[in-house]
């Protein structure tokens, strides 16, 4: 008989799989690596057995596990980059499968941005994690999460050529050519019915 944890990850594993490999691929900037990603980040959370008993609690502990590990596979896959490049003085080639979703211009955009950056960008814009529950996640304080968050938005745009939107900024305008209207003065005047 099943213990319940392995239910809760069979559970997990057919009914969130589909969302897990989409949201690994965004964090990690490659969808070849995302089911492995999955994969690592279902062994690693119910290895320990955690003391959840919840599908939607045990799929958050994956999508934290999944960031974890994406930023580590990064700065693995960086350091043997570079061993690389020093040994054959040549880059590896870019992923060639067209993922679903933000297009391929957004993906290599994401993919020239830091793990954490990129981790804080696709759980607040993407995944529409509030601050606090992408701090959580990535276990980051709120403040390294919007600063991390804003970073990698600003390089973002300049990498793919467009501007961010702040919502506090304002828009300079230039008056129009039009000749002003004159507006008559109003002025209080007395009511000779007597006020009412």
């Amino acid at each position: 008989m099943a213990r319940p944890w392995e239910q809760l990850l069979d559970q997990v594993a057919r009914e969130r799989y589909p969302r897990l490999v989409a949201h690994a691929a965004l964090v990690a900037g490659s969808t070849s690596d995302a089911p492995d990603l999955v994969q690592e980040a279902l062994i690693a959370t119910f290895r320990g057995r955690a003391r959840f008993t919840t599908v939607e609690q045990a799929e958050a502990y994956v999508r934290r596990a999944i960031a974890s590990r994406a930023i580590d596979e990064v700065r693995r896959r960086k350091r043997e980059r570079l061993v690389a490049l020093r040994a054959a003085a040549e880059p590896t080639p870019p992923d060639t499968v067209e993922p679903p979703g933000p297009g391929r211009d957004v993906l290599r955009a994401l993919a020239l941005l830091s793990p954490r950056e990129r981790a804080c960008v696709v759980l607040r814009q993407m995944e529409d994690l509030s601050v606090t529950e992408t701090a959580h996640v990535l276990n980051l304080s709120e403040g390294a999460v919007k600063r991390y968050t804003s970073d990698g938005l600003a390089r973002l745009a300049q990498i793919l050529g467009t501007h961010p939107h702040h919502p506090d900024e304002t828009v300079p305008v230039r008056p129009t050519t039009t000749p002003a209207v004159q507006v008559p003065r109003l002025t209080p005047t007395t009511n000779p019915e007597g006020a009412r």
